[in-house]
Parts: structure tokens; C-alpha cells; sequence
């Protein structure tokens, strides 16, 4: 009975953990680039655009596609560096709780 206490009280911190990291997302900024620096977005820790910067270079007719490219490159460097960031602090959070191999977090 008292492992089943002990987990439920883990369980408890845990959810308490959890909504302070929820609500910290907001706050939480990752930049990704591209072409050298030339592209970058920034994106909030809920995956929502903030920032879009592109050097004024880039600013030829001719060179549309390849500014579409970059935009989506720097978009998908911002989304793998925030993927992996929700996933260690995600780790951090369920710290000595006992899950099942293979069930992923945030369930």
C-alpha cells in the first residue's frame, strides 16, 4: 500500500511540475537559421512564430524560391531544437517515475 501512496504522491508533483512547465512555454524562445545566418525564425515554446527575420539581400525577384526554401529550413531548424528541448525538460519532470518503456511524454 505504500508503494501505491508514494506513486500517487509522485504523481501529484509531478502534475504540479507539469503545469509550471505548461505555463513556462509562453515565455520560452528557440531561434532556428539558415543560409548562413540569413534566415531565422523564432518560435515560443508552443511552436507559434514570433520572429521572422531576413537579410535584405535576399530581396530579388529571381530569388524567390530560394527565400521560400530558407524560410522553411530556418522554421525547421526552430522546430527540432524546440522538440528536443520540451523533450528534456519533459524527462527532467517524469525524473523517478516508473513508465512504461516505449509510452512517450507528454502522454
Amino acid at each position: 500500500m505504500k508503494d501505491l501512496m508514494g506513486m500517487m504522491k509522485a504523481a501529484q508533483e509531478m502534475k504540479g511540475r507539469m503545469e509550471e512547465f505548461q505555463n513556462s512555454l509562453e515565455a520560452l524562445r528557440i531561434d532556428g537559421r539558415s543560409g548562413g545566418g540569413m534566415v531565422s525564425v523564432t518560435l515560443n515554446g508552443k511552436g507559434e512564430l514570433q520572429g521572422l527575420s531576413i537579410d535584405p539581400t535576399l530581396f530579388k525577384e529571381d530569388s524567390v524560391e530560394v527565400l521560400e526554401d530558407l524560410i522553411v529550413a530556418a522554421h525547421n531548424d526552430a522546430k527540432g531544437k524546440l522538440d528536443l528541448e520540451i523533450a528534456q525538460k519533459s524527462q527532467d519532470i517524469t525524473a523517478g517515475l516508473p513508465i512504461p518503456p516505449g509510452l512517450k511524454f507528454p502522454f
